[in-house]
């Protein structure tokens, strides 16, 4: 019986494999095998990836004064792409399928775990539409977000040291990045308080990848090179150091309701339970949400979700379907584990940044991450071989109470 199950599991796996590798081969196909024009933002990445062509390791002043709002890692590398083969629009291209593909293959394939959460949590990833398409196009989320992911991957294998060093590559990537080191090492503390505070690598290691934000601001002298805040048509959050709007983070929540609550509920649970959701808490979350919503209307906002509500009748139907998007948020995760640090640290950085969906996708992937390998509602998902009695009980996931 036993050979059986693995001869299934086996065949469902190639099988899977051959899945993902169609879905990525008609991407590529789709895409003029990724020698359509510049698109987008990519004309402006591309400009300013040709700034650091010329040699591998750039100096200062280009590092000071090239003519991007974001972090340069991702702009050397297509440079260095281009410098070796002359072809660096392809070839930055393919580097972005292929990281996107490592990471959703070790999402539907975590560990050694056991059974089909990988291949559902992979399949929830595709479902968000910038996935694919930031996948095969010349963006910096994808490098950004791999290197995030890599973080988190050797932070559940204990390998604190090498964690830290891609969370600092993350960050040299995009700035916002920094959300997750920051929320590690909230989480990581929080926990040793509670246990009794012994300073351990596992609490540096996040705090020191953290800290290099401060040699970027140094560097810019703000938040991005003078150059990019004086030319690019830069978010007038941004333009002031501390200049915060709450409409941006509000409708980061709406967002994650809408890619990840919503379909992790229908690809792992499917159970509702009206009982469980009129409850004090939810009614206490609902309450405290209500007015923020009213007050900071997420309305002026970017991307496929808002081509989406604008296609409702009037303003009060728009709010009313981000607001309920949010609260599902809210009461999805509610335990303080490192799943509500993450979200609640985005939530904050999404303070000065632009209400776009695409922001979503470092964390979504980190989400279905956490769920395939089954620690997105413990109390402590620190490393591989972490026992599982701490997984939430069923009335701390809101409406999201029974397995598949």
């Amino acid at each position: 019986m036993n050979i059986l199950k693995r001869i299934l599991s086996l065949k469902f796996s190639v099988l899977f494999c051959l899945g993902l590798f169609a879905v990525y081969l008609a991407v590529f196909l789709f895409y003029d095998q990724f020698r359509f024009p510049l698109v987008w933002d990519e004309k402006h990445f591309w400009e300013t990836s040709l700034l650091f062509s010329d040699s591998f390791i750039p100096n200062l002043n280009q590092l000071r004064n090239y003519g991007a709002l974001n972090t340069p890692l991702p702009f050397i590398i297509f440079g260095i792409l281009e410098n070796l083969t002359g072809n660096g629009i392809l070839a930055g291209r393919l580097l972005n399928l292929l990281l996107s593909f490592v990471m959703i293959c070790l999402i539907a394939f975590p560990f050694a775990q056991k059974g089909k959460n990988g291949a559902l949590a992979a399949c929830g990833l595709l479902i968000f539409p910038y996935y694919l398409w930031l996948s095969s196009h010349l963006y910096t989320d994808i490098i950004a977000t791999f290197f995030v992911f890599l973080g988190f991957w050797l932070y559940l294998r204990n390998q604190h040291v090498w964690s830290s060093l891609a969370f600092i590559l993350a960050i040299a990537s995009r700035q916002y990045m920094l959300a997750f080191p920051v929320a590690l090492a909230a989480y990581e503390l929080v926990s040793s308080l509670k246990s009794g505070f012994q300073l351990r690598l596992r609490h540096l290691a996040p705090l020191v990848a953290a800290a290099t934000i401060f040699g970027w601001f140094w560097l810019f002298k703000g938040l991005a090179p003078e150059t990019a805040i004086a030319t690019q048509n830069t978010p007038s959050v941004q333009q002031s150091t501390w200049s915060f709007s709450l409409s941006p983070s509000l409708y980061f929540l709406s967002c994650i309701g809408l890619y990840f609550v919503i379909p992790e509920w229908i690809l792992f649970n499917r159970n509702f339970s009206l009982k469980k959701i009129l409850i004090f808490r939810n009614a206490s979350l609902a309450l405290i949400l209500l007015p923020i919503f009213v007050f900071f209307p997420p309305l002026e906002t970017h991307g496929v979700l808002t081509k989406i509500i604008n296609f409702l009748p009037n303003t009060t139907i728009t709010l009313a379907v981000l607001y309920v998007l949010a609260l599902l948020v809210c009461m999805r995760f509610t335990r303080t584990n490192l799943t509500f640090w993450l979200l609640f640290v985005n939530c904050g950085l999404m303070l000065k940044a632009y209400p776009w969906d695409k922001y979503a996708l470092p964390l979504l992937v980190i989400f279905w991450y956490f769920k395939a390998a089954d620690v997105l509602d413990s109390g402590f998902p620190n490393r591989v071989d972490a026992p599982k009695a701490q997984i939430a009980n069923p009335e701390n996931n809101g409406l999201f109470d029974q397995p598949l």
